[in-house]
C-alpha cells in the first residue's frame, strides 16, 4: 500500500493503534483493521476519500459523511489487490486533498 502512495508526491503518514492515514491537507487513504470495529473476514479495509461517488463492484461501500467527500471502502485481503485501477483511485484523492 505505502508503495502505492509513494510515487505520488509529498504526504504525510500517520500510524495510530488503528489505522494508517495518508495525508495532504486533507486525508485521502486509510488503511485500517475491521475487526476493530465491526464483523469481517478481511484483515484490512482501505478507505479512499474521493470528491465524487465512483461505482466499482470492488467497492464494499461508498458513503457520503461530509458535503465534499466519498468515502470508498475497499476490502482487501492480499496486497496484490492494491492495482492499477486503485492506484488511480489513489491518484485522485491524492489530487484532491490538495
Amino acid at each position: 500500500m505505502a508503495s502505492a502512495v509513494a510515487g505520488l508526491g509529498p504526504h504525510e503518514v500517520r500510524v495510530s493503534r488503528s489505522q494508517i492515514a495518508f495525508r495532504r491537507r486533507r486525508g485521502f487513504a486509510f488503511l485500517w483493521r475491521p475487526a476493530q470495529y465491526v464483523r469481517s473476514d478481511f484483515p484490512a479495509v482501505l478507505s479512499i476519500a474521493l470528491p465524487q461517488a465512483e461505482t466499482s463492484h470492488r467497492f464494499k461501500e461508498v458513503v457520503h459523511p461530509s458535503g465534499r467527500v466519498w468515502m470508498h471502502h475497499l476490502e482487501l485481503d492480499d496486497v496484490a489487490q492494491v492495482d492499477d485501477e486503485v492506484a488511480g483511485w489513489l491518484a485522485r484523492a491524492y489530487d484532491a486533498a490538495g
